[in-house]
């Protein structure tokens, strides 16, 4: 995924500013997609040049408000229904487990519990921004909801895998 789709995306659910775009982006697509305030404004440069944006009306201060055009809209959902032009899935984590082999086990169980710690962590902030918040009927609510149970669910396996795994080269190394 590209911070391109992700700010196409959300000026797609409701147009705004530059500044509007960032707190939105930073409440909610963050968690999914992280990028800083220049990297975002350069992304809405690069949309209004190849025409998948548009300044729908200048405000106070010179701020450009936003929304996405025809173009934009289509290449919005040509992305989103075409998953198979996804790079293939890299993870770097799963790469370090397949080479924990290399460790002593009892590093190799210290690492696994550090991943279980962290993923416990992750579960206990993604917790509290899903009760923190006022959740709607409206799409952007209900589908922003589904990809935060994702994340909630994939932490929770991702901290009960690790701890179990540990358990494991524990039980082969007595």
């Amino acid at each position: 995924m590209s911070l391109r789709i992700a700010a196409l995306g959300l000026l797609a659910q409701h147009p705004g500013s530059g500044y509007d775009l960032l707190k939105r982006f930073e409440s909610s697509m963050a968690n999914v997609w992280p990028a800083t305030q220049s990297q975002l404004y350069g992304e809405l440069n690069k949309l209004a040049a190849t025409g998948l944006i548009e300044v729908a009306g200048v405000g106070p201060r010179n701020r450009k408000e936003y929304r996405v055009t025809d173009a934009g809209r289509a290449e919005l959902v040509r992305w989103v229904t075409n998953p198979q032009d996804d790079p293939p899935t890299r993870s770097t984590e799963l790469l370090r487990v397949f080479l924990l082999g290399e460790l002593p086990a009892e590093d190799a169980c210290k690492h696994l519990m550090a991943v279980a710690e962290h993923a416990q962590a992750e579960l206990t902030r993604l917790k509290a921004l899903r009760d923190s918040r006022e959740w709607s009927d409206e799409d952007a609510s209900f589908y922003g909801r589904a990809a935060l149970e994702y994340g909630l669910r994939l932490c929770a396996m991702e901290a009960d895998w690790a701890r179990g795994v540990a358990e494991q080269i524990g039980r082969r190394s007595r």
